[in-house]
């Protein structure tokens, strides 16, 4: 069995098992400053509220394992949402008007990888502009004005139980699964972690970079648009200022869970746990009674931390 030098454990460490040893810590320091953050209706309530942004950095994993980046999801979660309220509203059935949901976040995903894959523009510009006007769209479908009159088939998507687990927690579950077999076990998957690592040498192989670069900015754009119809169905309205900063929650779970903001190394097995270190920061920041305005100050010291611990690895 071939030895491994010490330091070769030491730098292995923190990526592959860092993520999970600071969210089981911080869930023993939670426990032991509260007497509500272990009880099973406040978990029930942790999962369901990570199940968002986690769906979402689902998404953002591929991209950013490509070397990518997609600032465009918030935008596309509310454009999503308002098509979907709109089609369940008007009395359309509710497999058809997620479809139609869907079908938005698919279509925004493919302009976003066509302007980056096949017009060359940089990804965090590309996306920055759709980003505004996708926002600009929602607002000018909505009038700005919330949708509502959802039906209660509908809204079981965010509020109800399959199996004693929330609905949201089951599809996260699903979307997780999907893309680690996706990273793992397919051509496509494989492909984007070369893209990542080495761009030219997957170019000088023979192999077409644009369909795959594109696949994860359309695969993205279908996670955002999933979670913009869960959102709406939980909050039982499709608000027109949806999703604003939830990117920033994505890229930040993404950063936490150890996937490398230059590509090329991760996986969404530690996108879920950043997911998770980020909701039960933010839940016990709540039942510690903190401020909102110091819980955004201690959020932003974690996803620095996570980016510092990166590089000094590298």
């Amino acid at each position: 069995m071939e030895k491994r030098p010490l330091g070769w454990l030491v730098s292995r460490f923190p990526r592959r098992l860092g993520p999970l040893a600071g969210l089981l810590a911080l869930a023993v320091a939670l426990s032991l400053l509260s007497d509500r953050f272990l009880t099973l209706t406040n978990l029930l309530n942790v999962t369901r509220q990570v199940s968002i942004n986690a769906i979402i950095a689902a998404g953002m994993t591929l991209v950013i394992l490509t070397g990518g980046i997609d600032l465009s999801v918030g935008s596309i979660l509310a454009l999503a949402g308002a098509v979907t309220a709109r089609a369940v509203a008007t009395g359309q059935p509710v497999l058809v008007a997620v479809a139609s949901g869907l079908g938005v976040g698919l279509a925004a995903g493919l302009v976003n990888g066509l302007l980056v894959t096949r017009g060359r523009v940089p990804a965090f510009i590309a996306t920055l502009g759709t980003m505004t006007a996708l926002r600009g769209l929602t607002l000018t479908y909505t009038g700005g004005r919330p949708i509502t009159g959802l039906t209660d088939s509908f809204r079981a998507l965010g509020g109800g139980y399959l199996l004693g687990l929330p609905v949201p927690v089951v599809i996260m579950a699903l979307v997780f699964a999907a893309a680690w077999v996706f990273l793992t076990y397919t051509r496509p998957g494989r492909y984007v972690y070369a893209l990542g690592s080495n761009r030219e040498a997957v170019r000088t192989a023979g192999v077409p970079t644009v369909p795959y670069e594109t696949l994860v900015y359309v695969l993205s754009g279908l996670t955002a648009a999933l979670a913009g119809v869960i959102l709406t169905a939980r909050l039982n309205s499709a608000q027109p200022t949806a999703g604003m900063g939830f990117e920033l929650d994505a890229i930040a779970a993404v950063v936490l869970g150890g996937t490398s903001l230059a590509g090329g190394s991760g996986g969404v097995g530690g996108t879920l746990v950043g997911a998770m270190i980020i909701g039960v920061l933010d839940n016990g920041l709540n039942l510690l009674n903190v401020s909102s305005f110091y819980q955004q100050v201690v959020k932003g010291l974690v996803i620095l931390l996570a980016v510092l611990l990166d590089r000094a690895r590298k």
